[in-house]
């Protein structure tokens, strides 16, 4: 089982309310994260404890350069970044690397799957 983890105290509040179904992340992840996979959505800091808010489907995993990011991409991502500016910003900060829109991210797209209880 693969896991799509994010920081508690950027995106907990916001994954729990659905308001965030993408996640952009720096570099080429096809390798490791397909459409159609099932994954576990947590959160907590890196190298540390994490907590399963849900299980979720990947909708769609694709490969681009910052320039080509959708303002809905972007939204969903995070429903306070309104440009590509937003984006790089926010990047680079998370992996302290000095970003260009021509740096290659990966676009995940996903869905909250609901556990039946039976």
């Amino acid at each position: 089982m693969y896991a799509l983890n994010f920081y508690s105290e950027l995106y907990e509040d916001i994954l729990r309310k659905d308001r965030k179904t993408v996640t952009i992340r720096l570099g080429d992840k096809e390798d490791k994260y397909r459409t159609g996979m099932l994954v576990w959505i947590t959160v907590g800091p890196r190298y540390g404890r994490r907590q399963k808010l849900y299980s979720a489907i990947l909708d769609k995993v694709e490969v681009k350069p910052i320039s080509d990011l959708t303002p809905r991409e972007i939204e969903k991502e995070n429903p306070e970044f309104r440009s590509q500016d937003d984006v790089i910003a926010f990047l680079s900060r998370i992996y302290s690397d000095f970003l260009t829109p021509a740096h290659l991210v990966t676009v995940i797209h996903f869905s909250r799957v609901d556990e039946s209880p039976f």
